[in-house]
């Protein structure tokens, strides 16, 4: 038997507003808007970098990771080109999702481009959907000048001081793995 008109509602309606949560995480970074942090991420929350330059358990080392953040950077502009949700099966009150961007930042006083991915898992709250967990990954982050450059290299990740590789794509990685892959096709 199908899922009721109400249930099939709801999820629609649980969807939209967790793609409305991915959209105000952009703008709450580029406004450095604190307390939007704490609308957005859970009390006990994870925040992860796929290279491993960042982890904070918990809101308040949430909000510690991007002060730390924000200290050396000037404007930023976060884009989200798309994401993709599933619901758990056994909660409805659980997700997770796969969001695509990028963002285009003033680190340090110079114009950087980053190609980010993320993957999250949400839950409901008496504040509406929130992160649970969020790991971000790079293909490239690096200085605008050095794009054409370092976009074909094997070292496009340029933010941390030595060139490094990116964490994506994995199947032109030596240890990539893209078996992942299934989880988000229906």
């Amino acid at each position: 038997m199908s899922a009721s008109i109400e249930s099939r509602l709801q999820r629609l309606e649980d969807r939209e507003e967790i793609k409305e949560l991915v959209i105000m995480y952009g703008v709450i970074m580029d406004e450095r808007d604190f307390d939007g942090i704490d609308r957005l991420f859970t009390i006990n929350a994870t925040l992860r970098s796929a290279d491993g330059v960042f982890a904070a358990e918990g809101l308040e080392n949430i909000r510690e990771t991007y002060k730390g953040r924000f200290d050396v950077l000037g404007a930023t502009n976060h884009f989200t080109h798309g994401s993709v949700v599933r619901f758990d099966q056994k909660d409805s009150n659980h997700a997770f999702g796969f969001v695509m961007g990028h963002a285009e930042v003033n680190r340090h006083g110079t114009a950087m481009l980053a190609a980010l991915r993320y993957k999250d898992k949400y839950v409901r709250t008496t504040k509406g959907w929130q992160f649970a967990d969020r790991i971000m990954s790079y293909m490239y982050y690096l200085p605008v000048t050095d794009y054409a450059e370092a976009f074909i290299s094997d070292t496009p990740v340029r933010v941390y001081g030595e060139p490094a590789p990116g964490d994506w794509p994995d199947a032109l990685r030596v240890d990539g793995d893209t078996s992942w892959i299934r989880d988000w096709i229906s």
